[in-house]
């Protein structure tokens, strides 16, 4: 059992508030088409034992319960977890929802034959916690499949740009380290027998243009809500302006809506 420092247990708090705040699966819903692309490289068939780490509300974990996988889904986030649980029962899917930590999985060793996350356990504090959790619940010979980030790509330049305005927690590395490859190896470079590391991208596309996306993330994202409640009236213009003026300068589209790609790194990792 893994211990933690007062402050650690303050931040894992102010961590689960975040991410509960806003909610994050009216934004899933617009990055559907990016989850499913995702999904489509993993080589699931009925009867899969999955493990969707960090799920938020399910878009991972429900397409791949349609698919015919046994599916296990956890996160920190309550709301979202409700969510996933409705969305799996109203379409009587083989999937459970558990409130749980990337860092203290509450699953015996081998458990499943794969273990994924999507852009979610990459927020947790302790990363080397989080591989070795991953690595222990998977079967011997199963995968372990992450879609991170990375620091260049567009979401990264979103990070630098909020934690310009208001500085991240000193405690946990940069999320987006993630997204580096030889950070990566260097994670999980026990209980691994192979790691392919890819680097890919990932459509993000809104109706509406980039002034409206930033302000659709301010009430809906909760690292960007708490990020713009942080600050006074004057700190939260400015902050505005650095991210729409990203968001304008990856736009690629032309009618209005915002349509964009931002890299990451699969991570594709077979147990010993």
């Amino acid at each position: 059992m893994y211990t933690m420092t007062p402050e650690m247990e303050t931040l894992k708090v102010r961590l689960k508030a975040t991410w509960m705040s806003g909610n994050y699966g009216t934004i899933a819903e617009y990055l559907e088409p990016g989850a499913m692309e995702f999904l489509s490289r993993i080589p699931i068939e009925p009867g899969t034992r999955v493990l969707d780490v960090a799920c938020g509300a399910g878009q991972i974990s429900i397409p791949a319960a349609r698919a015919g996988a046994k599916v296990v889904g956890v996160d920190i986030a309550t709301n979202l977890i409700d969510q996933a649980r409705a969305r799996a029962s109203a379409e009587n899917l083989d999937a459970r929802f558990e409130e749980s930590d990337a860092e203290m999985l509450p699953f015996e060793d081998g458990t499943f034959d794969i273990v994924v996350s999507l852009i979610g356990a990459m927020f947790a504090p302790r990363p080397e916690l989080v591989a070795a959790e991953m690595t222990r619940v998977c079967r011997p010979g199963g995968k372990i499949i992450m879609g991170n980030w990375t620091p260049d790509g567009f979401v990264g330049k979103t990070f630098k740009i909020n934690g310009k305005h208001v500085p991240p927690p000193s405690l946990m590395p940069a999320p987006v380290e993630w997204g580096d490859e030889e950070t990566v190896r260097e994670r999980f470079k026990n209980g691994v027998s192979h790691l392919k590391l890819s680097r890919r991208f990932y459509p993000i596309e809104f109706p509406f243009p980039p002034s409206k996306v930033v302000e659709f993330f301010r009430e809906y994202l909760g690292p960007t809500l708490k990020a713009f409640a942080a600050l006074d009236a004057e700190k939260q213009l400015a902050l505005r302006q650095d991210l729409e003026n990203l968001w304008t300068e990856y736009n690629t589209a032309t009618d209005g809506t915002t349509s964009l790609m931002s890299e990451y790194l699969e991570v594709v990792a077979q147990r010993q």
